[in-house]
C-alpha cells in the first residue's frame, strides 16, 4: 500500500492498493453535476482500477453511468453524486458549456 497526495493535502490523501500503478493514472477534470449543471470543478489525478471500470480520486470511487446520466458520465459509489469526469483540454474550455472558472487545480498534478 503507498499514499496518494501531498502533505499539505493530508485530508484528501487515500491508501490505494499496491497493484494500482502510476500506469493507471491520468490527469482528469472532474465537475461535480449533482447540483445542477455548473458545479465545483477541479483538476486531478485519477486512478483506473485495473479492469478500468472504477476509478479513484481522493478516497472517493466513481462508476460509469454506462450512457444512462444527464449530462454526467460518473457516480460516486458511496453519495451517489453524479460527476463529469473527462480528460482536461488545452485550450481550458472544460466546462460543459465552455470556461475554465473556477477550477482547482490539484498542486501535484499543476506542472
Amino acid at each position: 500500500m503507498r499514499k496518494i497526495g501531498r502533505e499539505e493535502n493530508r485530508d484528501h490523501a487515500v491508501t490505494l492498493p499496491a497493484s494500482f500503478k502510476p500506469e493507471r493514472s491520468r490527469i482528469m477534470y472532474i465537475e461535480d453535476k449533482s447540483e445542477g449543471l455548473d458545479g465545483p470543478a477541479r483538476i486531478g489525478r485519477v486512478y483506473f482500477s485495473k479492469s478500468g471500470k472504477s476509478l479513484y480520486y481522493q478516497g472517493r470511487v466513481f462508476k460509469s453511468l454506462k450512457g444512462s446520466g444527464f449530462k454526467a458520465n460518473y457516480f460516486d459509489v458511496d453519495s451517489g453524486k453524479h460527476f463529469w469526469i473527462s480528460g482536461p483540454r488545452k485550450d481550458q474550455n472544460d466546462r460543459l458549456y465552455g470556461g475554465f472558472r473556477d477550477a482547482v487545480i490539484d498542486e501535484d498534478v499543476q506542472d
